[in-house]
């Protein structure tokens, strides 16, 4: 009881703590997106990825979103992520499209989940050891070469499927290595071969319920491709990576905090580590208390933007662990505590997602995946 006291008073002491960073969730952009898609491809249904903390933007919460729509299941990549979904009571039915080695599969007591065979040797050790039923996607490396069975291995496989009760084949599945490309010509290799797969797998098992070959960026090959699903990622999350099939997305996804700090800086001074930055004139510099912690990338520093009010304000300096400087010279009456947009949700603007990620030489994934998990998710 003593225990039980003392986090009830650490609740109520942080009950109205208003932290200095938030990442807002928008609840109508996200099933706007969600509906956009299955709008647009109704003769499939959609699979939610949400691993990597829903590609940032909170496993719990967007699986609280999406709980009761109309979903396959929520692809996840981790045993972990899966157990934190049933923790929180969210009982859609799982996916985990990582791998998870054979001793945890036959450990698991979690209802609903399908894990994924990743290579021949996983399936034999899983056919050896298997005590109870599971259900499981099989994954078939079509030309990525990075996880899946090789078609010259799928004949074996098949063979220690169909030989083992205790395993429930509900799902076959592989991986677009290009889709977001405008050249078409390998994923056409690609889907001609999962075309021979698919075809191999049904004559062989009645009852498999999925197939499913395409990410976001390869959604508008699935029905060619003999898929049923589609694993709905970051397009998902308002941010299209497919170039041949563009729909109306947008971001879900806010980072904001506040100007911690304001000051005049004369001509001539530097700001920041390393004295990357230099004033040509006299400018106004503020602080705001995020950094390479808070999932502001490092390579943004003397590139990137944040806003303040209606202005995009300059990154000045290296960004650091917990602060980064922007020129609010342009911003009038600029003050302790007014609010900053720090990642945006209007893809037009300087410190978008996408724009962000450009600026640092890298791809949105990895923008959105380094917003940490500590910090406060707050669904509108």
């Amino acid at each position: 009881m003593k225990l039980i006291n003392i986090l009830r008073t650490i609740k109520k002491n942080f009950s109205n703590y208003r932290p200095s960073v938030e990442v807002l969730i928008s609840r109508k952009n996200l099933l706007h997106n969600l509906n956009a898609y299955q709008e647009k491809y109704p003769e499939i249904s959609f699979a939610p990825v949400l691993k990597s903390n829903a590609y940032g933007h909170g496993l719990i919460e967007v699986g609280r979103i999406l709980e009761k729509e109309r979903v396959a299941f929520f692809v996840l990549d981790s045993l972990f992520e899966a157990n934190a979904l049933r923790q929180d009571g969210i009982q859609t039915p799982v996916l985990v499209i990582g791998y998870v080695s054979p001793e945890n599969i036959f450990g698991s007591r979690l209802s609903n989940v399908a894990f994924t065979i990743t290579s021949l040797e996983q399936l034999r050790e899983i056919a050896e050891g298997l005590k109870k039923r599971k259900t499981f996607h099989i994954k078939i490396d079509t030309g990525m070469h990075r996880q899946g069975i090789l078609p010259r291995e799928i004949e074996s496989a098949m063979e220690i499927i169909a030989s083992n009760k205790f395993i429930n084949l509900e799902g076959v599945c592989s991986h677009l290595a290009d889709a977001d490309d405008e050249d078409e010509s390998f994923t056409k290799l690609q889907i001609k071969q999962w075309q021979n797969v698919v075809e191999s797998f049904k004559r062989n098992f009645e009852n498999i319920k999925f197939f499913h070959l395409s990410a976001t960026a390869g959604t508008q090959y699935a029905q060619q491709a003999f898929c049923n699903v589609g694993r709905l990622g970051l397009g998902l999350y308002g941010i299209n990576t497919a170039p041949l099939a563009k729909l109306d997305l947008k971001p879900v996804l806010q980072m904001r905090s506040v100007i911690s700090s304001v000051k005049t800086i004369p001509a001539g001074e530097y700001v920041g580590y390393n004295n990357t930055y230099k004033t040509e004139t006299e400018r106004k510099i503020a602080t705001v208390p995020v950094g390479y912690f808070e999932g502001v990338d490092r390579r943004l520093s003397n590139v990137g933007f944040f806003t303040v009010g209606d202005k995009a304000c300059p990154i000045v300096g290296r960004v650091s662990m917990n602060i980064t400087s922007i020129d609010v010279t342009g911003v009038p009456e600029v003050k302790l505590g007014d609010l900053v947009v720090v990642l945006g949700n209007e893809p037009e603007k300087e410190n978008s997602v996408e724009n962000m990620a450009k600026m640092a030489n890298t791809i949105p994934y990895e923008i959105l995946v380094h917003i940490p998990q500590h910090l406060r998710r707050v669904v509108e």
